[in-house]
C-alpha cells in the first residue's frame, strides 16, 4: 500500500509557488516498495484539486520514483512524464524499464514519475462502459450526424464527470503541471531535470512555462505544438506526416528482401485496399484500415513487417481471426479525452467545415488521406467542461537550453511541430533523426546517447545535429504493449 504525504496548510502557499521564487518545504515523502517488471517505489501526495481555489479539496496524487543506482554520483532528480494523454507513469517508468537498465540515467537519477492526475491511480476519469461502447463514428458526414456526435459528447462527459467527481474539471495540463512543481517541493529538490515525450513534451513546455528558474535540464522528445488553434491546420499537418511516413514505409518495402510486399507495388497495394475498404469490400472500414497503418507507423523496427503482412493478407482475402474480446466492466477509463478536451479549444460551424478539413488533408495525403488523428478535434465538439488551458504561444524566459528530438516524419507529433515549438522557446539545441517513429530516444542510439549526454553533463548537441536513420532489417517478435491503443494516443 503507497504512503501519503499531506500538505495540509502548504497547500495554499504551493498555489502560489510561482510568484514566490523559492522553494517552499514540505514534508518528506514516505516510499514503498512496489513491483513489477522491476522494483521500484511508490508514494501518494495530497494535493489541491483545483490549484486556484484550494479550499475545494485534494485528492491523492500517485507518485513512482526509482533511485539512482550510484547515490555517489547522484546527480539530481529526473521526472519523466508519460505520453497520451492518459498513458501511467508509474506502469512505464517504475514498474517497467522505460528508461533502459543499462542507462547511465538509471546510475545517476531518481527516475521521478506519476500518474497524472485524471488517470489510472490518481482519480482516474471514469465513464459509463455502455455508453463508451456506443461512441459514433468520428467522421460524420451529414448535419444530422454532426450534431449526434455533439450530443453524444455532451452526455459521455456529464457522465463521466458525475462518475469521477470533482477531479474530471481540473485535468487540464497546467494544473498537471503544479502538481510536478508539488512533487519537486516534496522531494526538497531546488531544481529537477525533465524528459518528456510525445503528449509529455507539453507538459514539459508549460513547466519550463510557469517554473523555468527550477528546470536543471529538459529533454523533450517529438513535440506538441499547443499553439495551433486552428482544426484545419492541425488535421492537415497530421495527414501530412502519415502520408510522409507511408511513403517511407512503401519505399523501404521495395528493398527490404523480408517484407511481405517485396514483390509488389506497394502504393498500389494501398490504393487498391483503401477503395475496397471504402466500397465495403474489406472486413475492416477505410477508418479502421488507416488507423492500422497509423499504428504501424509509431516503431517501424517492431511495426513494419507485421504490417506488410497485414497489408499482403488483406490483399490476398485472407481471413484474420479477430482478437476475443475481453469483457468490460460497468464502467470504463477515458482520461484521454478528459484531459485533451481541456486543454484545445476547436471552433468549428457545422459538418461542412469538418468536410473542408478532410479536403484540405487530402490535398497533403493523397495515398493515406486523413490522419486518425483527426478525433482530436472531433471529440471536443460539445464537450462539456471547460477549456482551462486553452491554445496559446508559449513565453519561456528563465529556463536553461531545452534539447528537442525529432523525427523525419512522425505520425503523432509532425516536423512542423517540433520546428514551431523550437521556434517558439528560441533557447534550444535540435536534434533531428533522419528516420520514422515517435519518441526517439528509444528509436536510435544516437539519439540516446547525445540524450544521456545532455541530461548528465548539460552538453547540448552542436547546431545542425543529426542522427542517420536505423531502418528494420529482420522482423522482431512482437507483444501486445508494442502497438498503440485503437483510438490514437499521442
Amino acid at each position: 500500500m503507497r504512503s501519503s504525504v499531506k500538505l495540509g496548510a502548504l497547500v495554499a502557499v504551493l498555489a502560489l509557488l510561482p510568484l514566490a521564487g523559492v522553494a517552499t518545504a514540505a514534508p518528506p515523502v514516505e516510499w514503498e516498495t512496489c513491483v513489477g517488471t522491476v522494483t521500484g517505489e511508490c508514494a501518494t501526495l495530497e494535493v489541491p484539486i483545483d490549484w486556484a481555489d484550494p479550499a475545494e479539496g485534494t485528492f491523492q496524487l500517485a507518485i513512482g520514483r526509482l533511485p539512482a543506482r550510484d547515490q555517489a554520483k547522484r546527480v539530481g532528480v529526473l521526472f519523466v512524464a508519460p505520453g497520451g494523454p492518459g498513458s501511467s507513469g508509474i506502469d512505464r517508468y517504475t514498474l517497467n524499464p522505460g528508461i533502459p537498465e543499462d542507462s547511465v540515467l538509471r546510475d545517476r537519477f531518481d527516475i521521478v514519475t506519476f500518474d497524472q492526475r485524471g488517470v489510472k491511480r490518481s482519480n482516474e476519469v471514469r465513464c459509463t462502459q455502455a455508453l463508451l461502447d456506443q461512441r459514433p463514428a468520428d467522421y460524420p458526414e451529414t448535419q444530422a450526424e454532426y450534431e449526434q456526435l455533439l450530443d453524444y459528447n455532451r452526455r459521455l462527459g456529464e457522465d463521466c464527470r458525475e462518475l469521477t467527481g470533482a477531479v474530471f474539471d481540473h485535468v487540464d495540463t497546467e494544473s498537471v503541471v503544479r502538481d510536478i512543481d508539488a512533487i519537486r517541493a516534496a522531494l526538497g529538490e531546488e531544481k529537477l531535470s525533465f524528459y518528456g515525450a510525445s503528449y509529455g513534451t507539453q507538459v514539459g513546455q508549460q513547466y519550463a512555462e510557469l517554473f523555468g528558474d527550477r528546470v536543471r535540464a529538459m529533454t523533450i522528445d517529438s513535440n506538441m505544438d499547443h499553439s495551433i488553434t486552428s482544426g484545419a491546420k492541425y488535421i492537415e499537418t497530421a495527414s501530412a506526416d502519415l502520408e510522409g511516413s507511408f511513403l517511407a514505409f512503401a519505399d523501404w518495402c521495395a528493398r527490404t528482401p523480408d517484407c511481405a510486399l517485396r514483390d509488389r507495388n506497394v502504393r498500389k497495394v494501398w490504393t487498391e485496399l483503401h477503395a475496397k475498404a471504402e466500397a465495403g469490400q474489406l472486413p475492416v472500414t477505410a477508418e479502421q484500415l488507416r488507423g492500422e497503418l497509423m499504428n504501424g507507423m509509431y516503431a517501424p523496427e517492431k511495426q513494419w513487417f507485421p504490417l506488410a503482412t497485414r497489408l499482403r493478407e488483406l490483399a490476398e482475402g485472407v481471413e484474420t481471426p479477430a482478437a476475443p474480446v475481453e469483457p468490460m466492466g460497468e464502467t470504463g477509463q477515458n482520461s484521454y479525452q478528459a484531459i485533451w478536451c481541456q486543454d484545445w479549444k476547436w471552433d468549428v460551424r457545422g459538418v461542412g467545415e469538418l468536410a473542408r478539413y478532410a479536403e484540405r488533408a487530402a490535398k497533403v495525403a493523397p495515398y493515406t488521406r486523413i490522419s486518425p488523428f483527426w478525433s482530436d478535434v472531433t471529440s471536443c465538439l460539445g464537450w462539456p467542461s471547460e477549456v482551462r488551458n486553452p491554445q496559446h504561444r508559449l513565453d519561456v524566459r528563465d529556463a536553461p537550453k531545452i534539447l528537442i528530438t525529432k523525427a523525419k516524419y512522425d505520425v503523432a507529433t509532425p516536423r512542423v511541430w517540433n520546428y514551431e515549438v523550437a521556434r517558439q522557446l528560441r533557447n534550444v539545441a535540435l536534434l533531428e533523426y533522419d528516420g520514422i517513429g515517435h519518441g526517439q530516444f528509444g528509436r536510435s542510439t544516437c539519439v540516446r546517447e547525445q540524450v544521456e549526454t545532455y541530461l548528465v553533463a548539460l552538453k547540448t548537441p552542436a547546431p545542425g545535429a543529426r542522427c542517420a536513420a536505423v531502418w528494420p532489417k529482420s522482423p522482431e517478435p512482437t507483444t501486445t504493449s508494442d502497438s498503440p491503443e485503437t483510438r490514437p494516443t499521442h
